[in-house]
């Protein structure tokens, strides 16, 4: 018995150091580094002061917080990184509301036009951010909304990408549970809130971080469409120590290295619900 056992042990663990795996782990190995380099560069030079930025190494000779204190002690600072987070946080919590709203509506109704509708929301996938940014500031501006924060947020709080992925998972929910919840007496708001939603949760999941992040560290537009600094969001206000301050690198890692504490935060939280939706989406595949 000792035997057999010591030899299924052996066995396991050639098959376990096969030259394949080896390879395999070494190309993730080398892959991982690659990505994390700019980032260990970026919290190095954070820890350094204005005359050790142009040392490219690593592990600076004399590490300092003193960078951080700096920038938390602005009160700038603090305003844009409230600015990013309410505009992040409100334009996630619409994506989320009506893209899963629009998308299972038009994947549970059936009603004259509904493809039509839906093709006329995916082409809008192509056309460029850069030529919509025009025609966002008219209608800002003839709104009221220019240098508030509606302005910065209305071109985003629904996406023709959003719709797209909620109303492909929202086809794999079975007709069934929608009946039951209608024998019930729910009625339709009632059933897609508390009957439909729960079961898409890692594409709600995905949904939200993909939204967070894009609203993080967005700049092209709240750039154009703000004016004072107090409206800045993070990404812009960083931008400003490049302007106003000569360049001052070791500010911008350290605003850079702050800012990535949110993103972080929100893919621990969520991240096994992207993994649970990538699996349920290749198994319905």
């Amino acid at each position: 018995m000792t035997t057999t056992a010591a030899a299924l042990e052996a066995r396991l663990s050639r098959r376990s150091i096969r030259p394949g795996r080896i390879i395999a782990w070494t190309l993730l190995f080398l892959g991982g580094v690659v990505m994390m380099t700019p980032i260990l560069f970026m919290l190095s030079t954070s820890l350094k002061d204005a005359s050790q930025v142009y040392d490219l190494r690593l592990i600076p000779e004399s590490p300092s917080f003193d960078n951080y204190i700096a920038v938390l002690s602005d009160g700038r600072f603090l305003r844009w990184f409230l600015n990013s987070l309410l505009v992040a946080v409100c334009v996630t919590v619409s994506n989320v509301f009506f893209d899963s709203l629009v998308g299972y509506t038009l994947a549970k109704y059936q009603f004259r036009g509904r493809y039509f509708i839906f093709i006329a929301i995916l082409s809008t996938l192509m056309i460029p951010t850069e030529m919509l940014v025009i025609p966002w500031y008219l209608m800002a501006s003839n709104l009221g909304w220019i240098d508030t924060y509606w302005g910065i947020m209305f071109p985003g709080m629904m996406t023709a990408f959003g719709t797209f992925l909620m109303k492909q998972f929202f086809e794999t929910v079975p007709d069934e549970f929608l009946e039951a919840g209608r024998v019930d007496g729910l009625n339709e708001f009632t059933i897609w809130w508390r009957v439909a939603m729960p079961l898409v949760t890692p594409a709600l999941s995905a949904l939200a971080i993909f939204t967070f992040l894009g609203n993080w560290t967005a700049f092209f537009w709240p750039l154009i469409v703000t004016n004072s600094r107090d409206l800045y969001t993070l990404p812009v206000g960083l931008s400003s120590f490049a302007v106003e301050q000569a360049i001052q690198w070791e500010m911008i890692m350290t605003g850079a290295s702050l800012a990535t504490i949110p993103t972080l935060a929100v893919f621990l939280l969520l991240q096994r619900y992207i993994v649970r939706g990538v699996m349920l989406a290749g198994l319905k595949g």
